[in-house]
């Protein structure tokens, strides 16, 4: 492999990772989600709480995931085990991570799209973006065809423990947690991976007809 071909698959490597991570952050601080989810899943059936003090325990989790110097998961309404403790420390590792791989690669990703725009190699990028727009797909039909499995299996992929498995009497923050949810936010994760995929493609194809005009 010459420089020529690596330099372009690893800055292609970098943009898909890019918007993966994108896609990611995105769905996972989508709170506007779980407002929706409250009211369309009955959530309040399942708790005494408000909408607006479950909203409050969203944040607060979310806090806690999101931000490194944020150490203690504290939910005020909520007791946790400590499976269910030691599980949202497993969940928050993925959270940093993906923000560290999208830290990563923002740059080189931008550099990457400017360089083919400058050298007028936009049609590289038509193949691989069209092999890429058929894995979210892909795996949106093997999600509507179970997700009771799909989500087991993801979870047995990214966990090496089965402290993903809440039990609501010591950890009933999940009775507030339905797999309905999850649910939709796998679908948000794939149509926004689906629409980064695409735009990228519309993009590339645009400037490859407009420059053989």
């Amino acid at each position: 492999m010459n420089k020529s071909t690596w330099r372009f698959w690893s800055g292609l490597a970098c943009l898909m990772l890019f918007l993966l991570t994108l896609a990611i952050t995105l769905t996972i601080n989508s709170t506007w989600l779980y407002r929706f989810s409250i009211d369309q899943l009955a959530i309040l059936d399942w708790t005494t709480l408000s909408k607006a003090e479950l909203m409050t325990s969203y944040h607060q989790l979310l806090a806690y995931l999101n931000f490194p110097w944020v150490k203690t998961l504290q939910l005020a309404d909520f007791p946790m085990s400590a499976s269910g403790l030691s599980h949202f420390v497993d969940v928050k590792k993925l959270f940093l991570l993906n923000y560290a791989v999208g830290f990563i690669t923002v740059i080189p990703a931008g550099v990457f799209l400017y360089q083919n725009h400058k050298r007028q190699q936009e049609w590289r990028l038509i193949r691989p973006l069209q092999t890429a727009s058929i894995i979210p797909i892909v795996f949106a039909l093997m999600m509507a065809m179970g997700f009771d499995r799909f989500f087991v299996t993801f979870h047995e992929l990214f966990f090496s423990n089965a402290d993903w498995q809440f039990d609501p009497v010591t950890d009933p923050i999940i009775n507030v947690l339905p797999e309905q949810f999850f649910l939709y936010c796998f679908v948000l994760f794939f149509v926004l991976l689906e629409m980064f995929f695409l735009g990228t493609l519309f993009y590339a194809k645009r400037m490859f007809k407009h420059r053989v005009k």
